[in-house]
């Protein structure tokens, strides 16, 4: 399979996940302007409106962006996107992940990651994710979803010089 749906429908108990577009604009930034979001974050400001705005510009770009509502209010609580989709060696990630605080602690990261990963390996062996090294709390959420920690990067060129903490799922890993 050489181009998955990087933008399915995804729907869980708690959650449903969609493709993100222009016109979710302002429902997101309606969650992600709460400084505390990014506090751990390598971009600890895109609480800002203008660099919310390229962050959001970008994911829109990306064709692998979603939205997150939650099913029982409706309610916007966040965003995520499949990236770096390597058709040769079966390989995606996912991240840029947020979430309201309200949905922090659990169930919600749990079931958004399950939909995410049970998506992904339908096409693919692989799934990474990238942490920046000092963001403790989706390190610990990672670990808490069975994910495997790879390797650390200090001054990872490929991050724009952060320190980055690789993990990953394999299909192989995976309980169904």
């Amino acid at each position: 399979m050489n181009h998955p749906n990087l933008q399915p429908t995804l729907s869980g108990s708690l959650l449903r996940l969609a493709p993100l577009v222009p016109a979710d604009f302002d429902a997101l930034y309606s969650v992600a302007r709460d400084p505390l979001i990014w506090e751990q974050h390598p971009d600890h400001d895109r609480y800002k409106p203008d660099v919310f705005a390229a962050f959001f510009e970008k994911a829109i770009a990306s064709a692998g962006a979603l939205l997150i509502r939650e099913l029982a209010t409706d309610a916007v609580v966040g965003s995520s996107r499949y990236y770096d989709w390597n058709s040769e060696l079966r390989e995606i990630s996912i991240g840029y992940t947020f979430l309201a605080r309200r949905c922090w602690g659990g169930e919600f990261n749990r079931e958004l990651k399950r939909l995410m990963i049970a998506h992904a390996l339908e096409f693919a062996e692989r799934i990474w994710f990238h942490v920046g090294s000092g963001n403790k709390r989706s390190r610990r959420a990672l670990e808490k979803i069975g994910a495997s920690f790879s390797h650390e990067v200090s001054d990872d060129s490929a991050w724009a010089k952060r320190s980055m903490a690789y993990y990953y799922v394999s299909r192989a890993d995976w309980p169904d």
